[in-house]
């Protein structure tokens, strides 16, 4: 198995002989408006140009559709036919820009070889932000001899994540650990402290800190959350927090 980091939330994962791009955003730098006021986004260009993030990729997986995940880039430079997986609330949205090749995932379901099952994220730590942010998802990856991943997507650390990762064991946890916040919102996705708990709930994981760095709104810099994660004796093999670009291997 192989894990890209590209830049943000977008990731190439490739796992049971195919490439899946996550949350696709694909535009260069200061090609969206600020979200904190601060500087346009994405606050870094890609590590390499948006055709060669795209090239040889299989399947299309869409946590939700803010324009930090899926933006006008990839609804411009995307195939049309592109196979797209995505919850059901996104469907419609995808079908206006002109894709052609989408499948809303509710329950679990096979694509290929590899059992995906959608799961529930909580984007924001209280409930007024939670309704304007509106409903987001993580999912979990199986395929045979694979290791089992669980991409958390834009979610804080809660009781029902918490469950979630007792209960699945994953061996690999994608995590969005930059603490972005939006006015009084406080964190939107998990932060350092949260993605620090995260390894010590699941001692026997790797857990790989994404989403960071990229954004005006994201708090959390890679160096603040390796400093944290030495300071609870948080392995750097237990916790990679990779570079825009940077591949891991598993």
């Amino acid at each position: 198995m192989k894990i890209q980091l590209i830049r943000n939330a977008t990731l190439k994962i490739t796992m049971a002989g195919v490439t899946i791009l996550t949350d696709p955003v694909l535009l260069p730098r200061h090609g969206i408006d600020s979200f904190a006021g601060i500087e346009r986004n994405p606050t870094v260009n890609l590590p390499f140009p948006a055709a060669e993030v795209i090239k040889d990729i299989d399947m299309v997986l869409v946590s939700h559709l803010h324009r930090d995940h899926f933006d006008d880039g990839a609804k411009s430079m995307l195939p049309r036919d592109i196979p797209i997986l995505c919850r059901q609330v996104n469907e419609a949205d995808l079908k206006r820009n002109g894709f052609l090749n989408i499948t809303p995932i509710e329950t679990k379901m096979t694509w290929k070889k590899i059992d995906i099952t959608p799961t529930s994220g909580r984007h924001a730590g209280n409930e007024k932000w939670e309704a304007i942010l509106g409903r987001v998802s993580g999912y979990v990856l199986r395929a045979p001899g694979e290791p089992v991943v669980y991409w958390a997507g834009d979610t804080v650390l809660y009781d029902e994540t918490k469950t979630l990762l007792t209960s699945v064991q994953p061996d690999i946890i994608l995590t969005h650990s930059g603490g972005a916040e939006l006015g009084d919102s406080g964190p939107i996705v998990m932060d350092a402290g949260q993605t620090v708990d995260v390894c010590k709930l699941c001692p026997g994981a790797t857990v790989v800190a994404i989403h960071m760095e990229a954004l005006d709104h994201c708090k959390v810099s890679r160096k603040a959350l390796r400093a944290l994660a030495v300071e609870n004796k948080i392995s750097t093999d237990r916790l990679f927090i990779p570079e825009d670009g940077e591949t891991l291997n598993f």
